[in-house]
C-alpha cells in the first residue's frame, strides 16, 4: 500500500449530511487500512442496554460488581454479536492483540475479559459489539465524497468522554465549529 492513504490509528468524524443515518454523529477510530479495506470501531454508541455483566453472565465470566454496570459500545453495523475490546496499549496478555497505535490496541478474544475481571486487565478499557467495515476503496470513495473529516485520537477522548461529547470535541479539535456546518455535501 505504498503512496496510498493509511489511516491506521486516526478517527474518523462524520460530517453533517453523511448520508447514511447509522453514521450520523459518529466518531470512528480505524484500528487497521490497508489493500484488502478498512476496519474501525464507533468510539460513540453504546449498545443499547447491554453491560459489560450481563456479557459476561452469558461468558461465565465473574466480574466484579463495580465493572458490571459499565456500559458496552456499539463498535458499528458489521457482525453485532462479535465482540473487540479496544484498550490501552500496556496491556500484552494477548497473541492476538492487534497495536493500533502507540496509545491504542484492540483484542478480540476472550482472555482480555478474564483479566479484565481479575484485575490484570489493560488500564483503559472499553467493550464493543460489531465493527465498521470498508471494501478497498469504499473509505476513498466515502472521503472523496466528503463524509469524513480525519482526525487524532487522544486516551482522553475515547475513554473520559461521555458519548454525546465526543463528536464534538472532535469537530472542535480540528478547528471546526459544528454549528456552522452545513448539512449538504459537496465541492467547490
Amino acid at each position: 500500500m505504498q503512496d496510498q492513504l493509511n489511516l491506521t490509528g486516526q478517527i474518523l468524524i462524520a460530517m453533517p449530511g453523511i448520508g447514511d443515518s447509522r453514521f450520523e454523529h459518529s466518531v470512528i477510530l480505524i484500528c487497521a487500512h490497508g489493500d484488502d479495506g478498512a476496519m474501525g470501531l464507533m468510539i460513540n454508541r453504546h449498545a443499547g442496554q447491554v453491560t459489560l455483566g450481563a456479557l459476561c453472565d452469558q461468558l461465565s465470566i465473574d466480574v466484579p460488581r463495580k465493572m458490571a454496570e459499565r456500559a458496552v459500545h456499539s463498535g458499528g453495523p458489521v457482525e453485532r454479536e462479535r465482540g473487540f475490546v479496544l484498550h490501552s496499549s500496556e496491556y500484552k496478555g494477548s497473541v492476538s492483540t492487534l497495536p493500533i497505535s502507540d496509545e491504542l490496541s484492540m483484542t478480540a478474544t476472550l482472555d482480555i475479559l478474564e483479566d479484565i475481571a481479575e484485575g490484570r486487565g489493560p488500564a483503559r478499557s472499553m467493550m464493543m459489539l460489531g465493527y465498521c467495515g470498508w471494501a478497498p476503496g469504499q473509505l476513498e470513495a466515502e472521503l472523496g465524497e466528503n463524509g469524513w473529516l480525519i482526525g487524532d485520537p487522544t486516551q482522553e477522548l475515547i475513554f473520559d468522554r461521555e458519548n454525546a461529547q465526543k463528536w464534538g470535541m472532535s469537530m472542535t479539535a480540528q478547528g471546526i465549529n459544528p454549528l456552522l456546518l452545513s448539512p449538504a455535501a459537496g465541492r467547490a
